[in-house]
């Protein structure tokens, strides 16, 4: 039920949020404070947009008392919430994934084995397990009787097991997530380089949803955020994506880099798995981060970027990966990921619906900047989903004209020559809108950035679905598609040809030695390669394995024969 009042103020700072370095910071004080004393009543929705309109202030304040009077009422946002429900505003109100993860509200969402052991640890009185409309009993009944002694005789034979009674009283005084994530944790008889997937492979095949308390949690969006000591005021207008030039950022120096101590790495990913389990984002490089090595960078304005990696027993195959996330005096604003091979990377990058007022393509540019300088990448490529694909909020938002603006091209050529004949309507008529089915024809493809050192076009018919399909085929002619024979097959005929007794590979180089020994194998030539070239490759493969995937990535692009091959075998012709 709408406040009109309510209304009448959030619509007025939202305006004023435009006019940031226009207008005195005085007058954002009054609004905020008018805003701070009304009573919302029912109407939750004016409430969601005061609370988001808070966070933009607090991460990009005009001046000190607006973050002051910003943080002071977020701090008190908790008991407003409660205050609209108890008089009958709807809880779903406070679901969708854009507004999810107020202070007094509930995030319920199926995370994964390793985002579940992290909840264990960290929110184990805030967490437990929502029950209701529960399907994958069949799962259950195979997996249970691990954790349950003499549960066979019930689940094999009756129809309607009470398995709810057999955990509480199984669980004794425990509660009941954190008792059967340890169950799962202690489950013997797994070998010990495969325990860990093994384990995660049998929890998440039961998708148990779990209820995750924001009342007086720090892990809400409401407060979530790190200590700062210098702030950084918006005197000035925010810089808009019109004012930014990707090839000059591009083109900048070299960010200073800070390796984080593992205190502070520990810290740090404590803080993204926060702000991005409670919005229903999780990450394979979230869940999985290496606390081992987490970087940072400041690009100025209040900025810091950080980047991290996989351990080596959870890296992909061939690609490298980094994940990454930005705060804005404090306040965690996006996150990103990377996966890159040779000159080549894909990227993910999403910023939180409450900040996309802010910078963003600045932020963005800064982020392509630490990202070419950790992986060396010339060729810059983002997903469809990214652009509208499957995703009508980035199709309501433009998103692909964000990208093209920045310097992106489609990567299909008819797409292209579509956004090419947008530009010229758009130049023609400056009312002109691309119609939303034309954006969603846009977004079936691929963009890419190319910086002037790249091999134009290089990568835009490659896929690492075909390299993997490629395998597949292979398997299904040559092995009678029994996978791990092909593996083995593959690793025995890669040791002969670079000339390693396979018993002196150490065990983490052993986790990356398949991937390459396979695609190899797809290289017809490849036994009559320069020894030069069959030497670089061992080093590349040992280095896959390594602290960090950085130097592997170096080596890859300093290959030129072997990147002519995976584009051979990963490019439709």
């Amino acid at each position: 039920m709408l406040n009109k009042t309510a209304d009448r103020l959030v619509k007025k700072l939202e305006k004023a949020r435009s006019q940031i370095g226009t207008i005195k910071e005085r007058q954002f004080v009054r609004l905020l404070s008018a805003a701070g004393r009304v009573t919302f009543g029912k109407d939750s929705q004016s409430l969601i947009r005061f609370h988001d309109l808070l966070l933009f202030f607090r991460a990009f304040p005009p001046g000190p008392s607006v973050l002051r009077l910003a943080e002071k009422l977020l701090k008190t946002f908790e008991p407003r919430v409660k205050a609209v429900l108890a008089v009958g505003a709807d809880a779903d109100d406070f679901v969708p994934e854009e507004v999810v993860g107020i202070a007094g509200t509930v995030v319920e969402a199926t995370f994964s084995y390793p985002m579940v052991c992290w909840l264990v640890q960290r929110h184990a009185k805030s967490i437990s397990i929502q029950w209701d409309d529960y399907e994958r009993e069949t799962q259950r009944a195979v997996i249970w009787p691990r954790f349950f002694p003499l549960m066979e005789e019930d689940s094999l034979t009756e129809a309607n097991v009470p398995y709810l009674h057999w955990l509480k009283v199984a669980r004794g005084r425990h509660n009941e997530l954190p008792w059967l994530v340890r169950q799962f944790q202690r489950l013997p008889g797994f070998p010990k380089e495969t325990a860990e997937k093994e384990k995660a492979a049998l929890y998440d095949s039961l998708e148990i949803m779990v209820r995750w308390d924001m009342s007086g949690s720090r892990a809400s969006r409401t407060l979530s955020r790190k200590p700062v000591k210098d702030f950084y005021f918006h005197r000035e207008p925010l810089i808009q994506r019109r004012q930014v030039s990707l090839a000059e950022e591009l083109a900048k120096p070299r960010l200073p880099l800070n390796v984080l101590s593992s205190h502070e790495a520990e810290k740090t990913l404590d803080l993204v798995k926060e702000a991005t389990g409670v919005r229903y984002r999780e990450l394979y490089g979230t869940a999985n981060a290496d606390p081992a090595w987490v970087v940072r960078a400041n690009p100025g304005r209040g900025v810091e970027i950080y980047f991290w990696g996989l351990p080596p027993e959870k890296r992909l195959p061939l690609r490298s990966y980094l994940a990454g996330f930005t705060v804005k005096n404090g306040v965690p604003i996006n996150y990103v990921e990377c996966i890159s091979l040779f000159d080549w990377t894909e990227i993910g990058f999403n910023t939180f619906p409450a900040y996309r007022d802010g910078e963003t393509a600045w932020i963005y540019a800064q982020t392509l900047r630490l990202l070419r300088q950790l992986h060396g990448t010339n060729a810059v490529s983002v997903y469809p989903y990214q652009i509208g694909d499957g995703n009508e909020e980035a199709i309501s938002s433009g998103a692909f004209w964000f990208y093209r603006k920045m310097g992106f091209r489609s990567m299909q050529p008819e797409l292209e020559k579509l956004a090419r004949a947008e530009e010229k309507k758009v130049q023609a008529n400056a009312k002109y809108r691309t119609p939303a089915a034309v954006l969603r024809r846009l977004s079936k493809a691929n963009v890419v950035y190319e910086l002037p050192e790249a091999e134009r076009g290089a990568w835009d018919r490659f896929s690492m679905r075909n390299i993997g399909l490629a395998a597949q085929k292979r398997m299904a002619k040559h092995f009678d598609s029994d996978g791990e024979a092909m593996r083995k097959a593959a690793v025995a005929q890669l040791a002969r040809q670079l000339h390693i007794d396979r018993r002196k590979i150490n065990a983490r180089e052993q986790t990356a030695f398949p991937g390459f020994a396979m695609v190899l194998t797809l290289v017809p030539d490849f036994s009559q390669w320069p020894a030069d070239d069959k030497v670089a490759v061992r080093s590349i493969v040992a280095e896959k394995a390594a602290r960090t995937e950085l130097r592997y990535q170096r080596l890859l692009q300093q290959h030129g024969r072997l990147r002519k091959a995976f584009l051979k075998i990963g490019s439709k012709v």
